[in-house]
């Protein structure tokens, strides 16, 4: 069964987000009243697997081995069979 995992990398509180900072300069020198810009990536991937437990936790592998840094990144993983509408409740790490 093939499923769609949407998986949010961010950086953990108290990790300086120096792309975040830029943008906002940049934005507040353009004009723009903005408070806050956070840098995050999100990473859509199509897998194939038996259940979506199964689904969750190899994207759940993937994330510790390669997409996300533990150590100063946290990550949120969504999955959604590809015949369902809308994503599932998150799983939180």
């Amino acid at each position: 069964m093939k499923f769609l995992a949407e998986v949010r990398i961010e950086l953990k509180k108290g990790v300086m987000d120096a792309e975040g900072e830029t943008i906002q300069k940049s934005l507040k020198l353009l004009g723009y009243p903005v408070d806050n810009v956070r840098a995050i990536k999100v990473y859509e991937i199509l897998i194939t697997a038996e259940s979506k437990k199964d689904a969750e936790k190899k994207i759940e592998d993937a994330c510790k081995k390669l997409l996300a840094n533990p150590v100063i990144q946290n990550y949120f993983i969504a999955i959604r069979s590809m015949w369902r509408r809308g994503f599932a409740s998150p799983t939180y790490v």
